[in-house]
């Protein structure tokens, strides 16, 4: 009897030490989703998150003058976006002179209700390189005047990828030419982009330290 016990007490412990084992493995072989991979294991798999900024650097504003424009109401990259281009232009002050020479020629209407286009917007110190007399003479003249804003307008939105080596048409039907690539382009191979990508309502905007003349 002394020995049957002995026995019987030796599998009873003999079975408690194994049963642990037993779950564990039972729980390795159900559903694996629910734990997720340590970051040793995401290197081994080649699996990877990338982050939301990574994902919007190709889509924001860039340039040494962005750091001009306002950072919170109408005349910010956030306000400006919710406005047709020659109203998000108004509430720009790099862009004032730009704004009056669009009003003078009757532009604002036009720019407003188009469709998806590009703006090549020169800054006040753009307007600023032109002597004076001549840039009244020119404001004087609305025909004038008319065909080089319109020359600044290009009927498609443009990406900055397509302004790497582009060539495009005008709403005033002459071309413009690009080049560049990163956060570097030049429009006609004179005026730089000094603030680019800005997005309004109705059109992307580069923003250009020289005015562009119809060729």
């Amino acid at each position: 009897m002394n020995a049957l016990k002995i026995r019987r007490t030796a599998l009873a412990v003999a079975a408690a030490a194994v049963l642990p084992f037993t779950l564990a493995a039972c729980s390795d072989s159900g559903d694996t989703k629910s734990a997720p991979p340590a970051a040793g294991d995401q290197a081994k798999t080649g699996e990877s998150t990338p982050s939301d900024g990574a994902a919007m650097t190709g889509d924001k504003p860039f340039g040494a003058a962005c750091a001009g424009v306002p950072k919170e109401g109408a005349g910010s990259f956030d306000g400006m976006a919710k406005d047709p281009v020659a109203t998000a232009a108004s509430n720009n002050p790099a862009l004032s002179t730009l704004v009056a020479a669009v009003k003078q020629a009757g532009l604002v209407d036009t720019l407003n209700n188009a469709k998806d286009i590009t703006v090549f917007a020169p800054t006040n110190d753009a307007f600023a390189k032109i002597p004076k007399a001549d840039l009244d003479k020119v404001l004087a003249d609305k025909e004038q005047l008319t065909k080089i804003l319109t020359y600044h307008v290009s009927g498609q939105k443009l990406t900055p990828q397509q302004l790497e080596n582009g060539s495009f048409e005008t709403l005033q039907k002459g071309m413009v030419t690009t080049s560049g690539s990163g956060e570097a382009y030049k429009v006609n191979d004179t005026s730089n982009v000094v603030c680019g990508n800005v997005k309004t309502a109705n059109a992307n905007v580069y923003i250009v330290d020289t005015v562009l003349m119809p060729k």
